[in-house]
Order: structure tokens, then C-alpha cells, then sequence
């Protein structure tokens, strides 16, 4: 069973959606995110990185950087950037990139689910990043960034919300600055928000596919409230947090790709010489090659790419998480010979998400980086798997797309 929940959500004002509507605010680093403030201040990012309102000598996680997260926020609604729903209701939130449309229902979902663990998760948080984003919340007294999840898709829930869009003009519809399109429709019929609640129950499982930290963070707020009131019901805002959620065949995972500094200390042919004991190079090209298959790679060392095939008997074919390319190029390649051990903190190696393009790994070994490599993406087969087995999977292991965009619900906690 999974329960969501209809919700008086503030959102936009319609002609000013397109301005307000930001990418996740981890997309950005500080000096980025002032940038985009700088050229859009309505842009939702000045709540989510409210130290764009500051000198950069300012700690970002002081306690002025939140106090003004929620100034700005509620400054905004008492002038009308955002206005306030006066029931509660169920959202349709559409993607289309590319062509590809992908449409999740926005609601919000039970922090005892998640704390039940039948929201399944796959990923290791961090608790500097959950820190930052619990005060972020708490200040704010809000959830301002939804949780993308998914689930296996329903034919029941297919068909109310392809109804639904069939026959319902939409409450927003926008071309971002990337070219994605987003369409919303409000669900305010309560036969309708009656039938699409039900629909859940008999869905098994929600996974999380992108938004851990946000997720852990609005749990732990959740916690916080608890032990501040105890005679809570259960029923009060914040036993909730914000979501859209996906079905799985409609979700586009691309590669996350890696690139690391130097060869630890190898000459080239040493370090290909290396590699041939796990992998085999069955091709070399001056062009960028991209891996068609599971457990191939692509790899470009001085100007020259090399495809890369683990061999059978270098990884464990039944493990869900040691049979992920990204274990198998970490436990065979980068630990071993490069001398990464801890991915998450060693400064030797960065990610390059695959929606940069194999370009960048180009760009990154000419400019600051020795080796690049391009990986063959996670199926969200795989993250299911993982997740049903609760196990983890490595860091940087699936980059999403289209990513669903911040400011444009807000669920109030109060």
C-alpha cells in the first residue's frame, strides 16, 4: 500500500511561472547559483540558495542564510509571486524532452512510509548535506523542492491521468531555458482525487529516484515536530513531505560519468597494461565512443578513446550492486590501479553528468583531468532491484532526466 495525499499548495502566479520555476538547488555550486540570480531574481533559486543575498564571505549555512530563505519566501507571497490553493488537491506534472514525456502526479506522501521503509531508497546520504537542507526546511517552514520517486506502472493510474489531461486544460505550460517543456494540470475534482488516492493503495512500493537528502531531511524535520508535539494525530502537514511521482517506464536515466586527475603515478602504457588484466580493448578511436552494452566503457586518455570490456569473470554477475558497471570500473579499475578508494571524498575524481555529453570528458582531460570515462547507464531495473534488496548503490550511480523543477509547489508545514 502507498498513501498519498492531496494538499493546499502554494505555487506561482501564472505569468510569473516561468520566471520562478529553478532547477534543484544541488544542480548549482554558490558561485553558480549567484550567477543565475544575479541575471533572474525571481528565480526560485534565491530561496533555495538564499546566500546569493549575501557577500560570498558569509557561511552558507549560517543561521542569517535560512532566516532569509524564509523571509524571501513569505515575502512573496504576501505580494503575489506565489499564491495559495483553498483546497486540497492532486497535480499532474508533465516533462517532455526531446520528444520523450514522462508524467508524475504531484502529492504528498506519508513520512512513516518512509521511516517504514516501504519508500525504498538506494543511496547513502550525507549528514552535512541533510544538515543544510533540514534547516532549510525547518526555517522555512516548508518543503520547497518535491522528491522524485517512481513505481511500477499501473494501468488504473494510467488511465485516470491520461483522462484527466485528455479532457483538462493545463494550469501551467512552459518551454524552459533548456528547451524542457513543462506542463501542469491542477486535480481538483474530489471523485478524481478519490480514485487516484485508491489507485495508490494497491501500489506496493515507492521508490526514490532522485532527491535522498531532500527526502531524509524532510523526515527528520517531520521527527523534530513530533517530539515537539506529542499529542500529534498523525493528520498535521508536517507527517508529510512534497512528491511527484513517476511510473518507471517512463524515466530516462542517462550515464554518470567519471574523470580522475592523474594515473596514479603510471606511465600510459603501464596503465593500459593495467587495465588489460580485467578488461579488453576491442576498439580505439580519434572520435568519442559511447558503450552500447552493460558492462562496457568508453575511456579517453590523450586525445585517444579506447572501448572497454570488463572480462566474465571480473565481477559478480548475481550481486545487484557488485553487477553495476559502476562497481565493476570502481572495484576493477579505479580502486585498484588508479587508487580511488572512497569516491565520495577523494579529490581525485569528479562526475560528469551524461547530459553534458561525452564532449565534456573531452573538454575535462584537456583543461584539469588525465582520464575520462563514459559509462553505459543504470536501468531502473537495476535501482528497483537494489533498493528491494536493501542494499545501496555506489555514489554517482544514475543522473536523471529531465529534472523536475523547484519552486513551482510549496507544501507548508504549518
Amino acid at each position: 500500500m502507498s498513501m498519498i495525499k492531496p494538499f493546499m499548495a502554494v505555487r506561482p502566479a501564472k505569468a510569473l511561472v516561468r520566471e520562478v520555476a529553478a532547477l534543484p538547488y544541488d544542480v548549482y555550486s554558490s558561485k553558480e547559483a549567484r550567477v543565475v540570480v544575479a541575471k533572474s531574481p525571481r528565480s526560485f533559486l534565491a530561496i533555495d540558495r538564499a546566500e546569493t543575498f549575501f557577500d560570498e564571505s558569509v557561511d552558507i549555512h549560517s543561521e542569517q542564510i535560512y532566516k532569509k530563505a524564509h523571509d524571501v519566501l513569505y515575502a512573496w507571497m504576501e505580494e503575489g509571486t506565489f499564491v495559495q490553493e483553498e483546497k486540497d488537491m492532486l497535480y499532474l506534472y508533465e516533462l517532455v524532452m526531446n520528444g520523450r514525456s514522462q508524467v508524475g502526479l504531484v502529492s504528498c506522501t506519508s513520512v512513516d512510509e518512509y521511516l517504514d521503509n516501504k519508500i525504498k531508497k538506494h543511496e547513502k546520504t550525507r549528514a552535512d548535506k541533510e544538515a543544510d537542507r533540514i534547516h532549510h526546511v525547518d526555517y522555512c517552514d516548508a518543503n520547497t523542492g518535491p522528491i522524485f520517486l517512481t513505481y511500477k506502472s499501473d494501468d488504473k493510474i494510467n488511465a485516470l491521468v491520461e483522462a484527466w489531461k485528455a479532457n483538462k486544460k493545463p494550469l501551467y505550460d512552459f518551454i524552459a531555458e533548456d528547451g524542457i517543456t513543462h506542463r501542469i494540470w491542477s486535480v481538483d475534482d474530489d471523485h478524481t482525487i478519490a480514485s487516484l488516492v485508491e489507485a495508490f493503495e494497491a501500489i506496493e512500493t515507492l521508490y526514490i529516484a532522485d532527491g535522498h537528502h531532500r527526502a531524509a531531511s524532510a523526515v527528520k524535520v517531520a521527527q523534530m515536530r513530533r517530539e515537539t508535539n506529542p499529542d500529534y494525530t498523525g493528520e498535521e502537514a508536517f507527517n508529510y513531505f512534497l512528491s511527484v511521482s513517476f511510473p518507471d517506464e517512463q524515466l530516462y536515466i542517462m550515464d554518470y560519468n567519471r574523470v580522475v586527475a592523474d594515473l596514479n603515478g603510471l606511465s600510459e602504457s603501464e596503465f593500459l597494461e593495467a587495465i588489460k588484466k580485467q578488461f579488453e580493448i576491442i576498439e580505439t578511436s580519434v572520435e568519442p565512443i559511447k558503450p552500447n552494452e552493460k558492462a562496457m566503457f568508453a575511456m579517453i586518455l590523450e586525445d585517444t578513446w579506447y572501448l572497454l570490456k570488463a572480462k566474465e569473470n571480473s565481477y559478480n554477475h548475481e550481486d545487484p550492486v557488485l553487477s553495476l558497471d559502476v562497481s565493476i570500473l570502481q572495484l576493477n579499475l579505479l580502486s585498484p590501479i588508479l587508487g580511488i578508494g572512497d569516491p565520495r571524498i577523494d579529490q581525485r575524481i569528479d562526475f560528469v553528468g551524461g547530459i553534458r555529453g561525452l564532449e565534456e570528458l573531452t573538454r575535462r582531460t584537456k583543461v584539469d583531468m588525465k582520464v575520462g570515462f563514459a559509462m553505459y547507464p543504470t536501468s531502473i531495473e537495476e535501482l528497483m532491484a537494489i533498493a528491494d534488496a536493501d542494499q545501496l548503490m555506489p555514489p554517482k550511480s544514475t543522473w536523471f532526466e529531465p529534472k523536475l523543477r523547484s519552486g513551482l509547489f510549496i507544501h507548508l508545514l504549518s
